[in-house]
């Protein structure tokens, strides 16, 4: 099973099979993969997010294409301390520009503790190991403060707002 860690964190990009059992079912996921289940607690709104993208996104892309899945997929991030989920993120394939977008939701469980913002920079470091990447990219909600912290503390710079008055932030390659 291909993975790259950090100090505290393994991060696992999901199959497609694993993405399947996810559908069916997290803890059964979990289990395939010799994790410890979760019992995640996450906002019902970011809940249905997650749920939106497995099925919109996770699931036919890394059908599409199996040979790049790791950028088409939710990433595991895993407390290697517990064997646990604490958390997914996810950065895409780089568009004919070089950007890639990432994103992530965290257990609230574990929140506070600096774990998304370890995720975040080691998924942007194996990001900018592709040449074609030369920008990371996320957009989040202006009273989205926490998720602003993880992203400045992460290296990101916030560069404008959108049309939906989302903060949008940018990392350039260095």
């Amino acid at each position: 099973m291909f993975f790259i860690e950090s100090e505290r964190l393994r991060l696992i990009p999901l199959t497609h099979t694993q993405l399947l059992l996810w559908k069916e079912s997290r803890e059964k996921m979990e289990l395939s993969m010799g994790l410890n289940p979760s019992n995640m607690l996450i906002d019902p709104f970011w809940e249905a997010e997650v749920a939106d993208a497995l099925e919109n996104w996770f699931i036919p892309k890394t059908l599409l294409y199996p040979d790049k899945f790791e950028w088409y997929t939710n990433w595991e991030a895993v407390l290697k301390t517990d064997n646990i989920s604490i958390g997914g993120i996810g950065i895409g394939y780089p568009d004919e520009n070089g950007e890639a977008i990432t994103g992530y939701s965290f257990d609230q469980n574990h929140q506070n503790k600096g774990y998304a913002t370890e995720a975040l920079k080691r998924i942007c470091e194996w990001g900018f190991i592709n040449a074609d990447v030369k920008t990371i990219w996320a957009d989040t909600g202006a009273d989205n403060y926490p998720s602003q912290r993880i992203l400045i503390k992460a290296g990101f710079k916030q560069i404008s707002v959108n049309d939906e008055g989302r903060f949008i932030f940018k990392l350039p390659r260095t």
